[in-house]
């Protein structure tokens, strides 16, 4: 902290800051954004608020910040339980950006979920006639979070939302038109939507609207325009993306339009590149796709040992592609040595999660007798599940088993 900067003149800041973080959380702006946005503020001021926020514990925005900071890992270490702490401490004194954090955790957070509160909190807050509130108050519903599912109540709280302009209750919306979840399905009117809350920045909006390019939903397709976005989405990530999972996927997804030439040239270095960036990220369909890349040298030489450790890891964070690509190790000897009962154990697994790919490959060892006890009952089931997801192969198999 230089100088000439007074503690009052701080105090006075802080609270600055707290509003600032007040509306943009209410009209839906990216965490990510809203990060660079409070970094940008204290960079422009020149001062460090840390030490001055720990002794400054009297005060519901100092408390509520001070969360922030813990969350965000401001000028110290991340302590993600410290900041639900502080976010509950900061709530009981009626602090309304605490209580919106602390809503988004209880519905959200990976730690800290409790459908109870959040709906109680969310309504609290849509009573109160916060953007914020009707969204997530909306989500609850849509989903049963501490209530019965009620698609009509989520539909018109997110209308709520976006009438007061909040971007999340604007793709929401446009998710409810899309799939007709309390009211008539239409296509075109959740494009519109989605577009609206994308042009806000919103990346959920961006990922959806990417969707509708690629698979003309509401539009025509135009996969030059959905590799745009993608580009896009990633470039709001910077450094403060690795608190946003949308764009984590966005990287992954960018990385996948580089090594197939989806709207672009293909570019196996900037796939590769993507993945990473994804996989750093914690992102478990990154971290499948970087070791896809060392398996067979995209971007990058074949390392078949780290190709191995990598679908571990993805299998490990529950990916289905990681799980069945961890079997093919361990049935081929990729990276590890051959090991039959865990080929078909991870198969197995994948299947039992609906993995289509696992689905076949455990119908065929059904069929054949391959490592396991022939079975055509079994291998007629595996076929048929597989074939349900539309895949090709499976059906096929299934239409030749069928004619023995």
């Amino acid at each position: 902290m230089i100088d000439y900067i007074f503690e009052g003149d701080l105090s006075i800041l802080i609270d600055e800051l707290v509003d600032l973080i007040f509306k943009e959380l209410n009209k839906g702006e990216d965490k990510i954004v809203i990060k660079k946005h409070i970094l940008d503020f204290i960079n422009n001021h020149k001062i460090v608020l840390y030490n001055y926020l720990l002794n400054d514990q009297n005060k519901s925005n100092s408390i509520c910040l001070l969360g922030y900071f813990y969350y965000y890992g401001i000028e110290t270490e991340v302590n993600e339980q410290r900041a639900i702490e502080l976010y509950q401490e900061a709530a009981e004194l009626e602090n309304i950006v605490a209580q919106f954090n602390l809503s988004n955790e209880y519905i959200f957070g990976k730690s800290f979920q409790n459908k109870n509160l959040a709906f109680e909190l969310s309504k609290k807050l849509a009573d109160d006639n916060y953007a914020y509130g009707y969204n997530n108050l909306g989500y609850c519903y849509e989903n049963g979070i501490g209530t019965d599912v009620n698609d009509q109540k989520a539909f018109e709280l997110y209308q709520k939302a976006a009438d007061l302009g909040n971007s999340y209750g604007i793709n929401n919306l446009g998710y409810c038109y899309k799939w007709g979840i309390g009211t008539n399905v239409n296509k075109q009117k959740a494009f519109e939507l989605y577009q609206k809350a994308a042009d806000l920045e919103n990346t959920t909006a961006m990922l959806n609207l990417i969707g509708c390019y690629y698979d003309g939903i509401g539009t025509n397709i135009n996969k030059q325009k959905g590799f745009e976005l993608y580009q896009k989405a990633a470039n709001l990530g910077n450094s403060t993306a690795q608190y946003n999972d949308d764009y984590a996927f966005g990287c992954n997804n960018l990385g996948y339009c580089y090594e197939d030439g989806i709207g672009t040239d293909v570019n196996d270095q900037k796939a590769f590149e993507s993945y990473q960036k994804a996989a750093d990220l914690g992102n478990s369909y990154g971290i499948n796709s970087l070791g896809c890349c060392y398996n067979w040298g995209i971007g990058t030489d074949v390392n078949k040992q780290k190709a191995f450790e990598l679908y571990q890891k993805a299998a490990d964070l529950g990916n289905l592609t990681g799980m069945n690509n961890l079997g093919l190790c361990y049935e081929k000897g990729i990276g590890t040595n051959v090991d039959k009962q865990k080929t078909f154990e991870l198969y197995q697994k994948a299947a039992n999660l609906g993995d289509s790919a696992a689905q076949y490959t455990l119908a065929w060892m059904y069929e054949n007798g391959s490592e396991i006890k022939k079975d055509i009952n079994n291998a007629i089931y595996w076929y048929k599940k597989s074939a349900e997801q539309g895949f090709t192969e499976a059906q096929l198999s299934l239409n030749e088993l069928l004619k023995e």
